[in-house]
């Protein structure tokens, strides 16, 4: 028989003992789950199955399609350690192995996870211990961007030194393997560069210090037991870099030049395998420019009454039932409601409505829309995570966080992709060896190392992440928000849109072309009654009359 396990769950939306035994009734019929036991007193539910038919996540659903509601907590983590798209998938898998874990997604390109779990199963220490045993870093998301921004930009500057140095070392060995070509004859090449020892020792930083990072990412997949794109570099370059230090040992003792060397081969790869580093840094800092963007729409202070003195404090400062002055031409600091003014408020930042919305005493206010004309005050409602904006950019967080349909597809290559490449870079050298071109040890390891080197992996992780980034990012810049990344991939299939009003759609200044005058009156006494009528109002559509 096989280990039985046992989650605990926390359940909303009882309202009697009927209830209860109705999850209890529906939970014992999923397969796998030998007994259940639902306490409507405590909302909890002992559930005891085998894990190799069922999980929590099943029992989730069948919970919330009976009507009912799991209660579980959702945290955010940003990973570090990561090299490509296999070390996420790795991460997400021993997420979702944990006891708790309802769901586990870890987005490469964004370098976070987002975890659903049961309080009462799993603690966040517990899953960062689990993350920290696999040779990765679990932290738990910052409110501030900051930190991410510095990181990332610490990342680019880290990545360019390691490109620059490796540039400078390999750039001889590049140059000594091009003046072979027979095309390049007139090419000066120093003797000093034909020097195996000379080789070893420019390609000897580039193999070790500055592809470090390489040998430390195989270890930690290897020490796992799965393999990923650091895996098939150190691989590649080992096999060229190791075999030419043969080649140059067996060369000791004689004067010959010695032109079937791969110094180049290893330390060329790895500069090129930098480069790609540094763009993909620059991509992933790219990620977080439509969440700033955002962000910086946000008014940096308030101007607050407490204790009858008027003063100006930091919009983290402000608190639900503070009343908060607004002058015209100010951004509104957080929700609220107005009690005391009147005016036009430009809330194209939320609406798309480009036309001023006139506002009165008791109209609700958005926080970081602008307020055109009149002296405002407005007792703030919500503030901090709770305003529109703060939702607005959880939202994009989210979608950016999201995995499409095809990426998922992309995870599942990626997950036997790397072994696959492995054994077709083996069969490749054994085809060489045996069959092309018999007994040429350094022809036939050239084509092993050229399809291991080149088969990376990143772009099947990289690529799909990275443009739901772009995407949602550039709709939230034009007020277009994707609650995920299905449906963004979904509007290829658009063909109607429907628009709920005109001012989405115009630029919020009317302009008046046609005075239609019916019999009786003229145009000239019309447009001076209506200047009357408008004179003492302050309204948009009055200004452009």
């Amino acid at each position: 028989m096989n280990e039985q396990k046992e989650a605990n769950l926390q359940i909303s939306g009882m309202t009697c003992a009927a209830c209860a035994n109705r999850i209890e009734k529906g939970l014992k019929k999923v397969e796998g789950v030998h007994d259940a036991n639902v306490n409507f007193a405590l909302e909890k539910t002992k559930i005891m199955y085998d894990p190799q038919k069922t999980n929590p996540q099943q029992f989730k659903e069948k919970v919330e399609s009976l009507g009912y509601g799991i209660v579980s907590d959702k945290a955010e983590f940003t990973v570090s350690g990561m090299t490509c798209a296999a070390c996420a998938n790795r991460v997400e898998k021993r997420l979702n192995k944990l006891e708790g874990v309802n769901g586990a997604t870890v987005n490469f390109a964004l370098e976070s996870a987002t975890v659903d779990f049961n309080p009462d199963e799993i603690n966040v220490n517990e899953m960062k211990s689990a993350i920290t045993k696999l040779g990765y870093k679990l932290e738990v998301k910052s409110d501030e961007q900051d930190e991410s921004t510095d990181h990332r930009l610490q990342e680019i500057e880290r990545q360019k030194k390691k490109f620059i140095i490796s540039f400078i070392l390999s750039f001889p060995l590049l140059w000594a393997m091009v003046s072979h070509f027979s095309f390049t004859s007139f090419i000066y090449l120093p003797d000093m560069l034909m020097n195996p020892w000379v080789q070893l020792a420019l390609a000897t930083p580039v193999q070790f210090i500055i592809g470090g990072q390489f040998y430390v990412g195989a270890y930690k997949a290897l020490r796992n037991k799965s393999a990923n794109m650091d895996v098939l570099v150190a691989l590649g370059t080992s096999a060229a870099y190791f075999y030419s230090v043969y080649l140059s040992i067996q060369s000791i003792g004689s004067s010959e030049h010695m032109t079937d060397l791969y110094f180049e081969t290893s330390a060329v790869l790895i500069t090129l395998i930098i480069l790609g580093k540094l763009f993909e840094a620059k991509a992933k800092g790219r990620s977080s420019e439509a969440i700033k963007k955002l962000m910086g729409l946000q008014a940096k202070t308030a101007t607050v009454m407490r204790d009858g003195t008027e003063m100006k404090i930091l919009i983290e400062e402000v608190v639900a039932g503070d009343i908060v002055y607004v002058k015209p031409g100010e951004k509104i600091p957080v929700d609220g409601e107005i009690v005391e003014g009147k005016s036009a408020i430009d809330e194209s930042m939320l609406t798309g409505e480009s036309i001023p919305v006139d506002k009165t005493i008791g109209d609700v206010v958005i926080g970081s829309t602008m307020n055109k004309n009149g002296f405002l005050k407005v007792k703030a409602t919500k503030v901090g995570r709770d305003t529109a904006l703060a939702q607005i950019i959880k939202v994009v967080e989210e979608a950016q966080g999201s995995k499409a349909p095809i990426q998922r597809v992309a995870d599942q290559i990626s997950g036997i992709f790397v072994p696959v490449v492995v054994v077709i870079a083996i069969i490749t050298f054994a085809v060489w060896m045996i069959f092309v071109t018999p007994g040429d040890f350094g022809g036939a390891l050239e084509k092993m190392i050229a399809v291991l080197v080149i088969a990376c992996p990143c772009a099947l992780g990289l690529a799909t992440p990275t443009s739901i980034m772009a995407g949602s990012g550039r709709s939230a810049e034009y007020g277009i928000l994707f609650k995920g990344g299905e449906h963004l991939e979904a509007t290829h299939r658009l063909d109607t849109v429907i628009l709920d009003k005109t001012g989405t759609v115009t630029n919020g200044k009317p302009v008046l072309t046609d005075v239609i005058v019916a019999d009786g009156f003229n145009e000239e006494e019309i447009l001076r009654l209506v200047g009357a009528a408008e004179k003492n109002l302050n309204t948009h559509l009055q200004k452009r009359l």
